[in-house]
């Protein structure tokens, strides 16, 4: 959706009664940049007298009241400048403050998937990084802004008002640095800084995907490949920020030469004026007061530049924060229906993931009954993942119909769904607090026996037991970690706690170590009596016992039936169990060949 609101105004908008703040900052910068351009006034009065007594200097008696003018009003000027960058500062914290909070607010309120689909880290930049550019536009930027605008204004009556001609020729480098400054900033630059963000903002997402990826990298050794991607990124942001700096060279050359350079025109025409005659004293007062005043026209000019930057920084940052902000909810159900059981349907579904070429389900339909445990097996990138995630409605179907308990999931309002269904996913966080607080997530309000007993239930003792302070030990904090397999516990501990009747259960011991997943396979025992259970798994043997098995393969339902009837049927998961028999053998060989060896070496 096309903004139509100014960058400022959408700041703003997130200000709330601390905008009148950045108003004041404005005034403040005002007075603080015309009490600045005073001094050089008393200077001028001390250069007049000195050279009308010269050289008989002891007639100078105003020089030192002259001299504390200017610095009075010198200081004066930081003073009011320190109070603007104050005010400044108050609003712009409290409006990246807000920014932060309303986009988070949105972001919770949007579909489950959002993140997935977007990637972590690129979230994390637009809330993080988009609210701090905004906060040092308005921080810094905008009182600049305010003083460079009537620092302007206050030098041109200067200018003009001591010696025209000085005045005319100490702009005409000023009018060259303008021009030089428009074609490096001018409109092409906004669409280079939305590059620049992107290439960024791919490069940071690239590499929290490749951290969180290291354990399999390092497992299978897949250094080269698995750093492609990543590699790809760091290219795309290094060859754009070369050939940005090399479009900038020569226009940032000659802008930084022209815009200090007003002392050699004023020279030349000094010059002119002596006309190969002695210098009269009115042209060498001006000469020696221009020569010292026309370096504030840098400062000006500079500010001016880094302003139209950061401005076109701060669309970009904003433009970001609404590529969030624009998108919209799941529609909620207004008198939401209750599900009569806990049963699973899905009926005609079709979905694609946004940007995707091709749908990841076609036509798929099966029906779950209350109180059975299933599996959903089949290659990658077949739709497994993506039938749990429409089971908890992380997006909407494109068409077709997932019931829960005889009811479309879009007419249940969302909080009564998530008290029917809970997610285990194959890669569970814990956030740093404590294992209660972790635990308690599902169900705020629950007492310390009631977390106790989820924790025994999902076989978690041995990991209370050997934690300082027990399940009020912060999780990341003075060397306390917890392994994959334990964060799983954990995670399921919490499931437990909140006693959904359908749980859902994603690829939930792909990271678990053998002792661990033994641990996790008697949790899912405690976890799925008188449960409505579904499994997304890889490895067969957790899946054998299920009552019946979905083999999905290209978004479709190849194959369904329990362990004993696929295997015997001669399809995909007969294949698929084959395959996974052979590599268990291979396994038990490939280690008895290695104790042979070290038997052999000893």
């Amino acid at each position: 959706m096309k903004r139509k609101r100014g960058n400022l105004s959408e700041l703003m908008q997130f200000a709330g009664k601390h905008k009148y703040l950045t108003y004041s900052s404005w005034v403040l910068s005002v007075i603080s940049a015309a009490l600045a351009l005073v001094p050089f006034v008393y200077i001028f009065f001390i250069i007049k007298e000195v050279i009308e007594v010269a050289p008989d200097f002891s007639q100078a008696t105003h020089i030192v009241f002259n001299g504390w003018m200017a610095v009075v009003f010198a200081i004066a000027s930081i003073i009011v400048y320190f109070g603007a960058l104050m005010c400044s500062h108050l609003s712009a914290f409290r409006i990246a403050g807000n920014m932060r909070k309303k986009t988070m607010k949105h972001i919770s309120e949007l579909p489950l998937g959002f993140i997935g689909e977007a990637g972590s880290g690129k979230v994390r930049r637009i809330v993080n990084d988009s609210s701090a550019a905004t906060e040092t536009f308005l921080a810094h930027q905008l009182p600049d802004m305010a003083g460079a605008v009537a620092t302007p204004i206050g030098m041109i009556i200067m200018l003009f008002l001591f010696d025209w001609r000085f005045g005319l020729i100490s702009l005409v480098p000023v009018v060259l640095g303008f021009l030089c400054m428009f074609k490096m900033a001018g409109p092409k630059m906004a669409e280079d800084m939305k590059k620049y963000n992107g290439a960024l903002e791919d490069m940071n997402n690239q590499a929290v995907e490749y951290v969180r990826g290291i354990p399999v990298v390092k497992t299978f050794g897949q250094t080269v490949h698995s750093f492609k991607k990543f590699q790809g990124s760091i290219d795309s942001y290094y060859k754009f920020c070369v050939s940005y700096c090399k479009k900038c060279r020569g226009p940032m050359l000659w802008f930084t030469m022209l815009i200090n350079s007003a002392f050699a025109f004023i020279i030349a025409l000094a010059l002119i004026l002596a006309g190969g005659e002695a210098i009269t004293q009115g042209v060498l007062l001006n000469f020696i007061f221009y020569v010292i005043f026309t370096p504030v026209i840098t400062t000006a000019l500079t500010k001016v530049m880094y302003m139209s930057e950061n401005g076109m920084i701060v669309a970009d940052a904003l433009e970001r924060v609404h590529s969030i902000l624009d998108l919209k909810p799941l529609p909620e159900a207004v008198n939401g229906e209750t599900p009569q059981d806990n049963s699973v349907e899905f009926s005609g579904v079709s979905f694609r993931y946004s940007n995707a070429e091709a749908d990841a389900l076609k036509d798929v339909s099966f029906k779950v009954n209350a109180g059975q445990t299933v599996a959903f097996v089949g290659p990658s990138g077949g739709g497994k993942t993506t039938v749990a995630g429409l089971i908890s409605r992380f997006w909407d179907v494109r068409e077709g119909m997932v019931k829960i308990g005889g009811v479309n999931v879009k007419n249940i309002k969302h909080e009564e769904l998530m008290n029917n269904v809970s997610y285990v996913f194959q890669d569970s966080k814990l956030l740093k607090t404590s294992i209660l607080e972790n635990v308690r997530l599902s169900k705020p309000h629950a007492s310390e026996v009631e977390v106790l007993n989820a924790l025994h239930k999902a076989q978690c003792d041995d990991i209370i037991t050997k934690l300082p302070q027990g399940i009020h030990t912060v999780i990341g904090t003075k060397g306390v970690y917890l392994s994959g397999g334990e964060q799983q516990r954990i995670a399921i501990a919490r499931v437990m706690l909140k006693n959904s009747p359908i749980i859902v259960l994603d690829e939930a011991t792909a990271f678990a170590d053998p002792e661990n997943e033994a641990l996790v396979q008697k949790a899912f025992k405690e976890l799925s009596q008188d449960k409505t259970v579904i499994m997304i798994a890889h490895r067969l043997t957790t899946v054998r016992n299920a009552d019946k098995i979905f083999v999905l393969k290209d978004g479709q339902i190849e194959d369904a039936g329990t362990h004993d009837e696929l295997v015997s049927s001669g399809s995909l998961y007969a294949k698929m169990w084959r395959d996974y028999q052979t590599s268990i053998g291979w396994k038990v060989t490939a280690r008895n060949a290695e104790v042979e060896m070290k038997g052999g070496a000893k």
